[in-house]
């Protein structure tokens, strides 16, 4: 399909949408139930700081709840960042997610474009370094990256990191699917973590709480944290999501089962795609991203699948899309309607 974002299942009535990465294996039980049980709890205003909240991710993430601010998605918080911090010159890798352009935009900063290029298989390379100049106020980097699945390598991330932290450059390192990673905590930004990084996280994609609305934000400066927290609506983020993000941080065995489960079908999904001829670009994450010269996502629609064509995504030419990873059976009738468009 293609939309600004993917998940348009109102408008796309009983189709399978392969075009939002959402954890196929649901929302958690307890999750469901402390949304539902919040019910009683919804007649008064939410907790604007989200203390308890914050509490829990606090001790989930070993760093002061000072540092930590919650938002409306993951989504909200760039906008209150891009508010908070009114940068004049940002740089961007791109493909990326179209967000960050869109809060950057609206708040009138430049913005410098680094592409990846998919001779590099869509890995962001050494010379990258070379952008991060004391010109430059802000960086997003999406690890792993969407729709690329890539994670940036730990080493080259914490020169990035040390770089910024040298030039005054405030680093938001999207990881908002990190958690579907393998080893991902070793992957992660968080192991250096300095006064001029940023860190976004979502409950969105690993929970499968879209609906909810929910995210965090992990700073490594107190001050900087203070900015935003200040910043965007008071009442962000609303008693059930409160409700749910709590209960959500207790499913340690819920988070494992998921990176076995995506790992195995994302295996899976691989293989079947790289057997039909299709160019499919290694992934970490619970989607796959790959190059084919048909129209696919107009093709699979009548076949009542959507997935998500990556032609409004800066640095790509017609003919990338993306999938999530979603159950087996799903996969297995994608794979088999996939098959029967491109065998005539």
């Amino acid at each position: 399909m293609t939309d600004k974002h993917g998940g348009n299942v109102y408008k796309y009535k009983n189709y399978i949408d392969f075009s939002a990465n959402i954890n196929p294996l649901g929302m958690p039980e307890s999750v469901r139930k402390a949304v539902v049980e919040s019910a009683d709890l919804c007649e008064i205003y939410p907790d604007p700081f989200c203390t308890e909240l914050v509490g829990k991710i606090s001790d989930y993430e070993k760093i002061p709840p000072s540092c930590i601010v919650c938002g409306n998605g993951a989504d909200d918080l760039i906008y209150r960042i891009v508010s908070a911090l009114r940068p004049e010159k940002a740089v961007l890798c791109v493909p990326c997610f179209s967000e960050y352009t869109k809060a950057l935009k609206e708040n009138n900063c430049r913005i410098t474009e680094y592409f990846l290029s998919e001779k590099n298989g869509f890995d962001i390379m050494s010379d990258f370094i070379d952008y991060l100049n004391h010109d430059t106020d802000i960086v997003f980097l999406c690890s792993p990256n969407n729709p690329t699945g890539k994670t940036v390598n730990i080493d080259f991330l914490e020169n990035i990191a040390e770089k910024c932290l040298q030039n005054d450059i405030v680093l938001v390192c999207d990881e908002c699917f990190m958690d579907f990673v393998c080893d991902g905590k070793n992957k992660s930004s968080r192991n250096f973590i300095n006064s001029r990084t940023i860190i976004l996280k979502a409950f969105t994609k690993i929970y499968a709480m879209a609906g909810l609305r929910l995210g965090y934000a992990v700073f490594g400066s107190e001050e900087l944290a203070e900015k935003v927290r200040s910043s965007g609506q008071y009442w962000s983020v609303s008693v059930p999501a409160q409700r749910g993000g709590i209960a959500a941080l207790d499913e340690n065995d819920y988070l494992l089962t998921t990176v076995q489960f995506i790992k195995k079908e994302r295996e899976f999904l691989t293989t079947e795609l790289s057997e039909m001829g299709l160019k499919v670009f290694e992934s970490e994450a619970n989607f796959i991203f790959f190059e084919n010269n048909l129209p696919l996502d107009r093709l699979l629609e009548k076949e009542k699948i959507l997935i998500r064509n990556c032609n409004n995504y800066s640095g790509l030419k017609n003919g990338f899309f993306r999938i999530a990873v979603k159950t087996h059976q799903e996969n297995i009738i994608f794979v088999s309607a996939l098959r029967r468009i491109l065998n005539g």
